[in-house]
């Protein structure tokens, strides 16, 4: 309405004729939550929040670089010639992980993420870390829980948690999942690279996460990946921390340090070194398919399911598993929590292969493409329909309502998020007195939009039927 004029002149009203718009929810801001070397931001500390970064430069520059990792090494000297042979060098149990999975996760095509630093491990922490503490991640998933931006949970230091730990953590990041709605998580199998003196079985791997890694509340909220990636990244070391043991001949071992024989013995600490650079490290597969995650929501879109997508910067899975195998993983007939397998095919390298959520005998959710998609429909839209908090609750509005959120609609459906040959196949919004609320909703302030969406669906198993045809002339 134009304001009472009583002064003569040239006035100037603009009229907004567009309807307001959707602006779409990024889908593919990890979190990762974990130990580092240090949190300095400048001179300010970080340590226990949030931080968004964008790179592996800018990371390193505030949480430092990767924990430094004690090596044993054997070497066979033979007595007559003094020539020396390394026949191994095994490094100790990797304790903290986070700058080895940021790593793989910007080398898989990962963009920006958040870090929240739990403790720290540098030689100038004032308590350095020695373990991975339950109490500490879930510190790192409440701090979380007041971002905004952030849709996926991972932890990649989570795996060194004993098993009942492991749950209580999964438990509690499912449970900040489906309470804010808009992130996912994703979890690795506790499998036998990180427990002693076990012999690796799929089968037990799969049964440990499924009885006592994970409960049975919020599953279709994650999705877990198996199994560890052998990686092109090498171990952080220090030559003070290196045990060179020597057997020559006959002779009781000796053992000193690596760092001792830089100028006494050059030729074998220079064989030791270039030995120990060949050591690869052995990550759990969260963070980088997190980056997979982002890759395919960059160039595909979050409908389209991340699988059948190969790793960069792996060598291998750590475990080879045939088809047989991966039937028990990927259909779970009691529970339903889908193991999704990451496997080694000739000529195509490490594929991601497989796509459901730990929901995985849900009809509704068992997809991680549709409960991602769905994520990134309902935050958009309670971000754009805000709006219209305390509007009139009448016809105009809900048809401003409706016609927002069905441009919104039909420009996912044509650019193939949704399935259906037109608008009214893919999706329905259901807005007014008689369709979506009675008299007695809008006495009591409600308005609500009943919105149905036909998500595209992966073709997991693709079905080639052949058959003989009779010769006609």
């Amino acid at each position: 309405m134009a304001l009472t004029r009583k002064t003569p002149g040239v006035y100037v009203e603009e009229v907004s004729t567009l309807p307001p718009s959707v602006a779409e929810v990024s889908t593919a801001i990890p979190v990762f939550i974990g130990y580092t070397e240090k949190a300095l931001q400048g001179n300010t500390s970080v340590l226990k929040k949030s931080v968004r970064v964008s790179t592996m430069l800018e990371y390193e520059n505030i949480f430092g670089s990767a924990a430094t990792v004690p090596f044993a090494v054997e070497v066979n000297t033979d007595a007559n010639t003094n020539i020396s042979t390394i026949t191994s060098a095994t490094p100790e149990t990797l304790k903290f992980f986070m700058h080895y999975s940021l790593r793989m996760f910007f080398d898989n095509g990962g963009g920006s993420c958040y870090i929240v630093s739990v403790g720290t491990y540098g030689d100038d922490s004032e308590e350095p870390a020695t373990a991975v503490k339950l109490a500490d991640i879930k510190t790192g998933l409440d701090i979380i829980a007041l971002e905004d931006e952030p849709t996926l949970i991972v932890c990649p230091d989570a795996v060194n948690l004993p098993s009942s730990e492991y749950n209580s953590y999964a438990t509690a990041a499912l449970r900040q999942c489906s309470s804010l709605g808009d992130r996912f998580a994703i979890f690795d199998v506790i499998n036998a690279s990180v427990k002693e003196l076990e012999i690796r079985s799929t089968v037990n791997d799969a049964a440990e996460f499924r009885d006592n890694a994970v409960g049975t509340e919020n599953l279709k909220y994650g999705a877990v990946y198996y199994p560890n990636l052998l990686t092109i990244l090498t171990y952080n070391y220090k030559e003070t921390g290196v045990t060179v043991n020597e057997t020559k001949g006959d002779a009781d071992p000796e053992s000193f340090k690596l760092n001792s024989m830089s100028s006494t013995r050059t030729g074998l600490y220079n064989q030791i070194k270039a030995y120990l650079d060949t050591v690869r490290v052995e990550l759990a597969p969260s963070s980088a398919i997190a980056g997979a995650y982002a890759s395919v929501d960059n160039n595909r879109g979050v409908w389209k399911a991340p699988a059948n997508v190969s790793l960069a910067s792996v060598i291998s899975p750590t475990i080879k598993i045939s088809d047989d195998q991966q039937d028990d993983l990927n259909v779970d007939s009691s529970a339903g929590k889908s193991v999704n397998v990451i496997r080694s095919f000739t000529g195509k390298g490490t594929l991601i292969w497989g796509a459901r959520t730990l929901a995985g005998n849900d009809n509704e959710w068992r997809y991680v493409s549709v409960r991602r998609l769905f994520i990134l429909i309902e935050e958009s839209l309670r971000k754009a329909t805000a709006y219209a908090v305390f509007e009139a609750n009448t016809a105009l509005t809900w048809l401003k309502l409706s016609t927002l959120i069905e441009s919104f609609l039909t420009n996912l459906w044509q650019r193939g998020a949704l399935a259906g040959s037109t608008p009214e196949q893919a999706f329905f919004v259901n807005v007014g007195l008689g369709k979506s609320m009675t008299a007695q909703d809008i006495l009591e302030g409600r308005l609500i939009i009943e919105i149905g969406i036909a998500a595209v669906r992966p073709a997991e198993f693709i079905t080639l039927r052949f058959s003989h045809k009779l010769q006609e002339s």
